[in-house]
């Protein structure tokens, strides 16, 4: 919550960049805090000099403008806190101490005060240097499966989902730490929930993803995966599943109107970030240089004293943090959970949507911004043989009025996922006969009393030629893919429109869809090396 104020304040005043006052002290404490919860060699890198981050608000940005974000910078992570006191006493300048700082109920507080007593300076600088071993590792990893994601992953933005060349991967040939955080961040991309891959999860993913040729599907991480059409399983599908257990699948919807004015970047952001890619990569290490990479949590600091990366006695120091933490940890665990025992646990489900008007944008599940108007007259719209504008000008014109058939009254629609009955319902119309009273009067109310013999003609031809079309371009998209897509329906469930796929119940709805994710592939730039 905190970052998130911060970024809408730079938004709002256009700043790109915001620098953060971590020092080396906080990433020690971050080091031990992590290590007892058993994270991997790339938390244990910590943070980050350099990150991307990027608003889930729709407020700052639409179809047009390019989601840059807010580059986090830390330029103080090789300082001390005391080096911070000695800065603030030779420049004069007063500084406030947060009092909570000083209570042992936060794990961080407690880490601090038991850092205190390891203040000489062979610990300090042994826990700095396994710190920097993490974060060469990490270096690595990123670029390496930066790398890897250009040359084996291809993303079908209109449709939003990815598919992976097993072949080009070759996962049977990638240590365990590179081949999750490739997946993580493919998986993170489609499903735009930024929660890592971790435990029991991780490993049913890896062992998926390396039985080759792919015959079997698999729900992970908000995504479904499966093998891809005429691949033979060479190929693995991977789209955004509608049936993970998440608290709200259209959690991430946010609606604005065109009258409220976008703001746009400063364009030298991206043009900084490129230069500090640059400049970093050749800062990389090669693999022959990265000591963790085959490293869990519980052998890093026997690999690093190994290495004489640290000292018998800073190893020892370390353990005993981390075991004091750990029972520290447990101890809340079993508190936490007698606590919730006691209390009902509401079940969670699945929110309505907001209704979207004309000319609002919706955001669906951070991936697709979606938008309509309704036109007064009927486009020019091409049917086989006889354009739709060459039926209009047969007569002395037609003004179709659809509000009394497909929307509902109060001009409003509602946008979720694709369900199996709508591409059933697209069948139906290519065959009026097969329709059920109700989806016939409606179609015969589109027409106005004076000439509704030909108005119901042309609507039906327009409906027949619309659900043939879109029922063709469904055909190509994998059927995991399709439930992912938005719909545009009005009150009462009556289909107006699969924007993806270019179905419109009425020719005069004008709906544009474009897949754009919060988070680019790869999470956005970020780095772990600092170079002074």
């Amino acid at each position: 919550m905190r970052y998130q104020k911060l970024q809408n304040i730079c938004m709002q005043h256009q700043i790109s960049v915001l620098l953060i006052a971590h020092h080396a002290d906080d990433q020690a404490e971050l080091f031990i805090l992590r290590l007892s919860r058993n994270s991997g060699v790339l938390g244990l890198a910590g943070m980050a000099f350099t990150y991307q981050t990027f608003s889930s608000s729709m407020h700052f940005y639409d179809e047009d403008s390019k989601n840059d974000g807010i580059l986090l910078v830390r330029p103080l992570l090789h300082f001390s806190k005391e080096d911070m006191y000695k800065v603030c006493k030779v420049g004069g300048q007063d500084w406030v101490e947060d009092p909570t700082n000083q209570s042992l109920l936060y794990a961080r507080n407690r880490i601090r005060m038991s850092l205190r007593s390891l203040s000489s300076y062979t610990f300090k600088s042994e826990l700095q240097a396994v710190i920097s071993a993490c974060r060469k590792t990490r270096a690595f990893v990123d670029q390496f499966c930066t790398k890897l994601m250009n040359q084996a992953v291809t993303i079908v933005h209109q449709h939003g989902y990815a598919i992976i060349d097993l072949e080009i991967l070759n996962p049977s040939k990638m240590a365990d730490l590179c081949l999750t955080k490739f997946m993580t961040l493919v998986l993170q991309f489609i499903s735009q929930r930024q929660r890592p891959v971790r435990g029991s999860t991780s490993k049913l993913l890896l062992e998926y993803i390396r039985t080759f040729p792919c015959k079997t599907s698999l729900t992970a991480a908000g995504c479904y995966l499966c093998p891809a059409t005429r691949s033979k399983g060479t190929k693995i599908l991977v789209c955004c599943s509608v049936d993970c257990p998440f608290p709200s699948k259209m959690e991430s919807t946010f609606i604005h109107s065109d009258a409220e004015k976008t703001r746009s970047m400063p364009c030298e952001l991206e043009q900084i970030i490129t230069d500090g890619k640059l400049y970093s990569d050749h800062f990389v290490p090669d693999a022959s240089d990265v000591y963790f990479l085959d490293s869990t949590s519980e052998s890093v600091l026997t690999e690093a004293k190994r290495l004489n990366i640290i000292s018998d006695s800073t190893y020892r120091n370390i353990l005993l943090l981390q075991k004091d933490e750990i029972e520290y940890f447990k101890a809340r665990i079993e508190d936490d959970v007698e606590c919730e025992s006691k209390d009902e646990v509401e079940n969670i489900t699945t929110c309505s949507n907001e209704p979207l008007r004309p000319g609002q944008i919706c955001y669906f599940m951070s991936r697709f911004i979606v938008r309509w108007s309704l036109s007064k007259n009927i486009p020019v719209i091409p049917i086989p043989e006889k354009s739709y504008c060459d039926w209009v000008l047969e007569g002395e014109g037609w003004h179709h009025h659809p509000w009394s058939c497909t929307l509902s009254h109060d001009m409003v629609v509602e946008v979720r996922h694709m369900i199996e009955s709508d591409w059933l319902y697209l069948a139906k119309l290519l065959n009026h006969a097969s329709l059920d009273n109700v989806h016939q009067q409606r179609i015969c109310t589109a027409c106005e009393s004076e000439q509704s013999s030909v108005n119901r003609n042309l609507y039906l031809v327009y409906l027949r030629f619309s659900a043939e079309r879109a029922l063709k371009l469904l055909k190509s998209i994998p059927v995991a893919a399709r439930r992912s897509l938005p719909v545009l329906v009005n009150h009462q469930g009556l289909l107006l429109s699969i924007p993806s796929i270019g179905f419109k119940n009425c020719p005069c709805l004008t709906v544009s869809c474009i897949f754009k994710p919060r988070v680019p592939l790869g999470g956005g730039h970020s780095s772990f090396m600092q170079f002074l």
